[in-house]
């Protein structure tokens, strides 16, 4: 994990996050961050944070259905990454998934889009989905 700005990362408050990469028909489903939001703009694997008591997978399906209004299967468990912002840490769960049901919608999100792996570099994405990206190959 890198530090930023002097900042002691043992200051900082850990959250857990989950992201799915989500497969359909050869494609994979990004979502970009609300302008209003840290990191605004930028795209990502949708997800979000563990709430109290709420495992990993739990926690992955109503983020999906919260921001996407979609429903998926999860596959299996890829890996873990931390990364550390100026403000918090955070260990970011990643799950290859499913589409399941349904077609995403902007309810939490500015934006989606469904697009080949291999060209996931042409969007601007966030730090931590960059050190994601460089790790899935291995999977996808």
């Amino acid at each position: 994990m890198s530090q930023t700005n002097n900042v002691k990362s043992y200051d900082l408050p850990h959250y857990h996050v989950t992201a799915a990469v989500i497969q359909n028909e050869n494609k994979i489903l990004i979502s970009q961050r609300m302008a209003d939001d840290s990191l605004g703009g930028l795209w990502e694997f949708p997800g979000g944070k563990q709430e109290p008591g709420e495992s990993l997978e739990s926690c992955l399906i109503r983020e999906i259905s919260e921001e996407l209004n979609i429903e998926i299967v999860i596959k299996k468990y890829l890996f873990s990454i931390g990364h550390i912002y100026k403000n918090k840490k955070i260990t970011l769960h990643i799950f290859l998934c499913l589409l399941k049901n349904g077609t995403p919608q902007k309810q939490e999100v500015q934006d989606w889009m469904w697009i080949d792996f291999a060209n996931i570099t042409d969007y601007e994405l966030t730090p931590a989905d960059v050190e994601v990206i460089k790790r899935l190959s291995d999977y996808i």
